[in-house]
């Protein structure tokens, strides 16, 4: 791959002003590996996944390893209370996507979040009323069993050890835990797992312990599912949620279950990609924009040139808009896949396209498909020596989930239920509008946007990719791609180079500060977008396979990610 000194330039330019705590030269920019590297949104996990590969383990056995290192060490985003998917591609081709999504409670309903008539959204943001049912562990546990090599003990233990003896807090991580402080300090187990019991700010160097977690942990390598569902963390969970008014109980814990699932797959400019299948949003939204951009030179039109960022932003308006009419989860409604999917539909859905005039969204409703009835995420992408990739992403939604820790369990519980559609019109804590088709349902999991994603060239792997970062997860993604697959940028500066996003509505172009040219946004302006300067869109951890087989793997210059292999 290479490179235009032109945008080798923005992208110094970007991070200079924008990123200024990391740059390209500094250690865990980006590295390239012969044999397998582990990308992750923080180091600890990053070297618990390069351990659990030198010990024999292949790329399943170090995603699990990783999940749990990141509850430790990323607890913000990293959980065993939340859920998330995996896409797996073994060396033998087989491709196959894990949803372990948190599911709504058997006692949840449709006006669970109403108050007097009134839709209160506090309701499914904070507090034990926002968690859903976590599908972490179930999902670690039946990948590990389909796909593993070594024993769940063998791959859970560099978690435990982290919680136990502890670990020194970065910037970013001290910072996140002073940020939430007034959230956090409002639930017991919160504010004794989280907040400094002499009051005062963590940190940078600080040691952070957690031993109740520690323990939990060691429950689940001993018993398994069962160490987590049942038995002892169960009653602490179900404790919790009858102290702080939640609804999870007994019987929710006992029947969740992850389940495999087919990906989307799409291809574009001799590549094809995998990416998870509803309920994650990503994949039709990824696949529907790539099909409306096939007839458009890309390259010609130039890297966010104010041609590019127009015509991206409606393909994305149109796919978004799709997106809250369509999708829900495939175990609740009949979601026209196909049609979605259709080269004609996708066409047709471009013909109001002007290259002169900005598109309204109040005008781009929803593609003409019959329907029948029937902020906080991490991303990590992983390579083995065998050539078996797995993309993963996980989340507790906001940032340190609903704010309520698990009290003697150690770790924080999800607020997912937001990302159902709480109420029709009325948009979420990420500003999406969503429609009946993602309506809170019992056991029903709600729409995702993300996008684990791994993508093959000649049935060879040549990229793992994914996002954190709520709806611009779908947008990230596709930058990262584009970027590498249009513009041949090498993987540190296809993810590092400035972002743009629109998700139909609110109806804004949001785009990363510095990352247009005054010119740019002159224009952009002119065709009627209403722009919006935003401090980050998504953070992308990426692997990309070179032509001589070595493995480059590039964190996310936005945080403290790191590439490690061997």
């Amino acid at each position: 791959m290479k490179c235009s000194s032109r945008l080798a330039a923005v992208v110094c330019v970007f991070l200079l002003f924008v990123l200024p705590s990391q740059s390209p030269g500094q250690a865990g920019w980006s590295k390239s590996f012969e044999h397998a590297v582990v990308v992750t949104a923080e180091q600890r996990a990053s070297q618990a996944g390069r351990e659990i590969l030198q010990q024999g383990g292949n790329a399943v056995d170090a995603a699990v390893a990783v999940q749990f290192a990141l509850a430790v060490t990323l607890p913000r985003a990293g959980n065993i209370g939340g859920g998330g998917f995996m896409v797996v591609r073994l060396a033998d081709g087989t491709s196959r996507a894990l949803d372990f999504r948190e599911q709504a409670p058997l006692q949840a309903d449709e006006d669970m979040y109403m108050r007097d008539g009134k839709y209160v959204p506090k309701l499914s943001r904070e507090g034990a009323l926002a968690s859903g049912v976590p599908g972490v562990v179930d999902g670690m546990v039946k990948a590990l069993q389909e796909y593993g090599n070594l024993s769940l003990n063998q791959v859970i233990q560099p978690a435990i050890e982290l919680a136990r003896e502890g670990y020194r807090l970065s910037y970013r991580q001290a910072k996140a835990l002073n940020d939430n402080k007034k959230g956090l300090k409002k639930y017991e187990g919160s504010a004794g797992y989280f907040i400094r019991q002499d009051g005062t700010p963590w940190q940078e160097g600080d040691l952070f312990r957690q031993t109740d977690l520690a323990r939990t942990l060691q429950r689940i390598a001993d018993r398994g599912r069962a160490g987590f569902y049942e038995g002892k963390t169960a009653e602490l969970l179900v404790d919790e949620m009858e102290k702080q008014g939640g609804i999870i109980s007994r019987e929710d814990l006992q029947s969740y279950e992850s389940v495999w699932r087919n990906p989307v797959q799409a291809s574009f400019n001799g590549y094809e990609l995998n990416i998870m299948p509803p309920p994650s949003s990503g994949s039709i939204a990824i696949a529907q924009i790539l099909d409306m951009l096939e007839p458009y030179d890309l390259k010609e039109l130039g890297f966010n040139s104010a041609k590019y960022v127009h015509l991206i932003t409606e393909t994305m308006r149109r796919a978004f808009a799709d997106r809250a009419h369509f999708l829900g989860d495939p175990d609740f409604v009949d979601i026209p896949q196909a049609e979605l999917l259709d080269p004609d539909y996708n066409e047709e859905r471009m013909e109001s396209f002007s290259w002169e005039t900005a598109s309204s969204s109040d005008d781009i409703g929803h593609g003409d498909i019959p329907f029948r009835e029937s902020t906080e995420t991490t991303h990590y992408s992983i390579i083995d020596e065998a050539g078996n990739a797995v993309a993963v992403t996980t989340t507790l939604n906001g940032s340190f989930g609903s704010m309520v820790a698990v009290s003697g369990a150690g770790f924080l519980l999800n607020n997912e239920m937001d990302d159902f559609t709480a109420e029709p019109g009325e948009p979420n804590m990420f500003g999406l509008i969503q429609g009946k088709a993602n309506a809170i349902a019992p056991e029903k999991r709600m729409l995702s946007s993300m996008s684990p994603t791994i993508v093959t060239q000649n049935d060879s792997v040549r990229m793992v990719l994914g996002a954190a970062g709520g709806p611009r997860i779908i947008t990230a993604t596709l930058h990262n791609f584009l970027n590498m697959a249009v513009f041949e940028m090498d993987p540190a500066e296809a993810i590092s180079v400035p972002r743009f996003h629109h998700q139909w509505m609110p109806d804004k172009l949001y785009y990363e500060e510095f990352g247009l040219s005054p010119d740019t946004r002159k224009l952009l302006k002119q065709k009627g977008h209403t722009l919006s300067a935003s401090d980050g869109l998504g953070r992308v951890h990426t692997i990309f396979v070179d032509d001589d087989g070595f493995k480059l793997g590039a964190p996310d210059p936005r945080g403290d990610g790191m590439a490690a292999g061997f």
